[in-house]
């Protein structure tokens, strides 16, 4: 069980209450696919992703960028309890879509940037650290099943 201060949950939760959903999860998936075009085959009943172009406009990738974050969201709600909230997804993602789980990671470092950006100077250190010890146990909560 990952031991959270007072401190990193009002962090966290000050991130998620400034959240912009639908263009925070779309730029993160967005960047995933671009940066590390071998992530695209997850995403093959999705259309054309051909180019960064086309997967900037794709509304579907917007739109699994949106429930990716409101997933993210469950995590925020249950931090005492993260690996348990995900283990459905955890099973669904390794047994049923056969996702690579380095590819949680590089998702997350994607997140990251995206959010680093939007919060400009109020990214701080404190804040770099509780969000990314936050991630780190979703990324592996949601590997927990390849173990």
């Amino acid at each position: 069980m990952v031991e959270w201060t007072d401190s990193e949950r009002a962090i966290i939760t000050s991130i998620f209450s400034n959240l912009d959903y639908e263009e925070i999860g779309r730029k993160s998936l967005c960047r995933c696919l671009i940066v590390y075009p071998w992530t695209q085959r997850y995403f093959g009943g999705f259309g054309n992703l051909y180019n960064a172009e086309t997967i900037l406009c794709n509304p579907l990738i917007a739109a699994h960028g949106t429930k990716i974050l409101h997933g993210l969201d469950r995590a925020l709600k249950n931090m005492d309890g993260i690996k348990n909230t995900y283990a459905e997804l955890s099973l669904l993602h390794s047994d049923k879509l056969h996702v690579d789980p380095d590819n949680f990671r590089l998702l997350a470092d994607c997140l990251t940037v995206v959010i680093a950006a939007k919060m400009g100077p109020a990214f701080t250190v404190d804040t770099q650290v509780a969000w990314q010890k936050f991630l780190s146990v979703v990324v592996s909560a949601l590997g927990r099943q390849y173990h």
